[in-house]
């Protein structure tokens, strides 16, 4: 009746016990209700039922414990004092825990012909026993677990049920920590204190909602990233504060409005495959930027320093264009390529200053072999401005494409090769501006068709700068790491 008459927020608890106790409540009538709330760790609610005012409180045990005076042994109604009863109710409760089993304390109170109470006549109340839940592991949870730990993932349990069982759930699923942190614990540790504590112990027990922010803080503050699941009440500031908060679409409006990510599917599996598509997105992202910086940077180089001793534009406008377009097909598959083994298993970090190596490093590359391009056009075959600038053109964009081939890994090229898309399109541009200069169209961009002696130059120079960027590559990461 307690449950069914109760009207705070909806748990899973009053639903369970409203399932598996179905009577008629009809007969009852409620007066009045103290709702639960963390710091008493219990509620109440006053009701009459056969001819009586009752107070009806259900909670944490030891809260529960701690109204109580008495106790119901189911004696023709008869009732004793709780004290000489307290060590075998406190070892019954443990040894209930220990199992797993959710434990809560019910006691009662007949308050005469009064409608209306407060907190403060919680007091002096008659325990009458307990009620025992038992949530298993979902299926699978094991399996998911194990695969966060191989992608570097440590998970902590950060729980408001005692230490019994939150140890016994955490055996359960595979989760073997030798020490249990209390909320009575946390509540006698600095910050200071937790910023280490936090990384080295595993479970939390008994935790106020206050504490969930705490521990979130710590493992932030100490250089993790922080993602926090839940679905009480309770956990709406856990939620807020991590770095991402998870829900479920069966937790409480709260909760799900504090998350970042609410979980539709009633699987522990999705947090990992989302995991690696974070990851391999990232690492997709990441190269995309290596790559457009590092050519941009180049290109920018290159026609600077070529504009210092040509008394004429190296590329105008509209082959610029036509340049900028080709080479942003290839790193436009980037988003669907392959990504190495190490790039899922290990989570990366941005990182503004590899970037800013990486841009410089392969940019000036890139722009070396511009300048010897130029020298070669200009001084050993002097050939007419539009020939050089559709040398140019070529080198620039077939020398862009190979080398972002080479660029997207830290493996040699043998070892990663890249996604289907990716290479089919770099396939295609380089057989478009092959033939390109050789047709009508060629000549509405200022083009013109290059002498078979000047492509296969164009080609030896493309070469040495793609096993270059191989070599430099290597020489690059082996100095960074």
């Amino acid at each position: 009746m307690h449950s069914a008459l109760e009207t705070g927020f909806n748990n899973p608890i009053d639903t369970a016990i409203k399932n598996a106790h179905p009577i008629s409540y009809k007969e009852a009538q409620k007066y009045d209700e103290v709702p639960y709330d963390f710091v008493r760790k219990r509620q109440s609610v006053l009701l009459e039922y056969n001819e009586q005012n009752l107070i009806v409180s259900k909670g944490a045990v030891n809260s529960i414990l701690s109204i109580c005076s008495s106790i119901d042994m189911g004696h023709e109604k008869n009732t004793f004092s709780i004290e000489s009863y307290l060590p075998s109710i406190i070892e019954l409760y443990n040894e209930l825990s220990s199992q797993g089993l959710r434990t809560l304390g019910v006691a009662i109170k007949n308050i005469g012909s009064l409608i209306h109470f407060t907190k403060e006549d919680e007091k002096n109340m008659t325990f009458i026993g307990f009620l025992t839940f038992y949530d298993p592991p979902k299926d699978g949870v094991i399996q998911a677990i194990q695969k966060l730990s191989e992608l570097g993932i440590s998970l902590k349990i950060i729980s408001g049920d005692n230490a019994h069982v939150v140890k016994n759930i955490a055996q359960q699923v595979g989760i073997i920590a030798p020490r249990v942190i209390t909320g009575a614990d946390l509540r006698s540790i600095s910050d200071a204190a937790l910023f280490h504590l936090a990384n080295q112990c595993s479970l939390f027990a008994e935790v106020e909602p206050n504490q969930k922010e705490r521990i979130i803080m710590a493992l932030k503050k100490s250089g993790n990233s922080v993602g926090f699941m839940g679905d009480g009440i309770n956990d709406a500031s856990a939620l807020h504060n991590a770095d991402v908060g998870i829900s479920v679409d069966t937790a409480v409006d709260v909760a799900k409005e504090a998350a970042d990510i609410v979980l539709l599917e009633k699987d522990l599996a999705v947090l990992s495959e989302g995991v690696i598509e974070g990851r391999r997105t990232f690492a997709n992202t990441m190269k995309y930027i290596f790559m457009a910086t590092s050519a941009n940077f180049g290109n920018m180089f290159s026609m600077a320093g070529a504009s210092l001793f040509l008394s004429f534009l190296p590329l105008v406008p509209k082959q610029i264009l036509l340049m900028n377009l080709l080479t942003d097909l290839p790193e436009m598959t980037i988003a669907m390529d392959n990504v190495d083994k190490e790039l899922i298993q290990k989570p990366q970090r941005w990182d503004i200053s590899f970037i800013r190596k990486f841009m410089v490093v392969f940019g000036l590359m890139s722009s070396f072999f511009d300048y010897i391009t130029f020298i070669i056009l200009l001084f050993f075959f002097h050939t007419p401005i539009s020939q050089f600038r559709t040398g140019w053109f070529l080198e620039s964009i077939a020398s862009a494409c190979l080398v972002v081939l080479v660029v997207r890994s830290r493996r040699p090229f043998f070892k990663s090769l890249p996604g289907f898309k990716l290479l089919i399109a770099t396939i295609g541009v380089l057989f478009f501006i092959l033939l390109f200069p050789a047709t009508p169209l060629a000549t509405l961009f200022g083009f013109s068709p290059l002498p078979s002696f000047l492509l296969w130059t164009l080609f030896v120079i493309i070469m040495c700068m793609t096993l270059s960027a191989e070599i430099i590559k290597k020489i690059f990461y082996r100095s960074i790491s």
